[in-house]
């Protein structure tokens, strides 16, 4: 993989860069490859552990070591019950990764909503995850998103309620891995 360490450390005014710095500048710090999944059905589970979401996860091969993973979650969670937390975490194969850190008995998450009393069933949140990954593998590398609710149900794509009328939204939501170049 070109990287930039031909180039000089500084440049002057009329200074004029050779074909091959002009090359390795190019091949630098560049998006490799996108891989993406949406998910426009719908998803639930009543636990209180983390559950994988079932059709979002994606799947990617790094061509080198040193390449980052940038991964872009938006996730639609609804929650069947008022009063309730309901948490996600993104996931490179079974490890957590970017989640908060341990504090006591608090749950670690990538992201999380409260789901008031007043409407709770009705609620749906958006939420994202954006995070640069160093995975440092050539191996295929799946990222996913799990999610739970500390109490009854949580869904993915839709509210609690679901009632069939316009009141009520069915959703998407993707994750977008990219390889950057190092």
């Amino acid at each position: 993989m070109a990287t930039p360490t031909t180039l000089p450390s500084t440049f002057t005014s009329g200074q004029v860069l050779t074909a091959a710095q002009m090359n390795n500048l190019r091949g630098a710090f560049r998006i490799l490859q996108v891989v993406s999944t949406a998910k426009t059905d719908t998803f639930s589970v009543a636990s209180s552990t983390y559950t994988d979401v079932t059709g979002l996860s994606v799947s990617i091969t790094p061509s080198s070591t040193s390449s980052q993973i940038l991964v872009l979650a938006s996730v639609a969670q609804g929650q069947g019950t008022a009063d309730v937390i309901a948490t996600m975490q993104l996931v490179r194969g079974t490890t957590a990764i970017c989640i908060g850190d341990a504090a006591g008995s608090r749950r670690r998450s990538s992201a999380a909503f409260y789901a008031i009393a007043a409407g709770g069933v009705t609620q749906l949140q958006q939420n994202s995850i954006v995070f640069l990954d160093s995975p440092a593998t050539t191996s295929a590398t799946t990222y996913k998103i799990q999610v739970q609710a500390s109490t009854g149900t949580t869904y993915v794509n839709r509210t609690g309620a679901d009632t069939d009328n316009a009141a009520w939204p069915r959703t998407a939501s993707t994750i977008t891995v990219m390889e950057i170049s190092a």
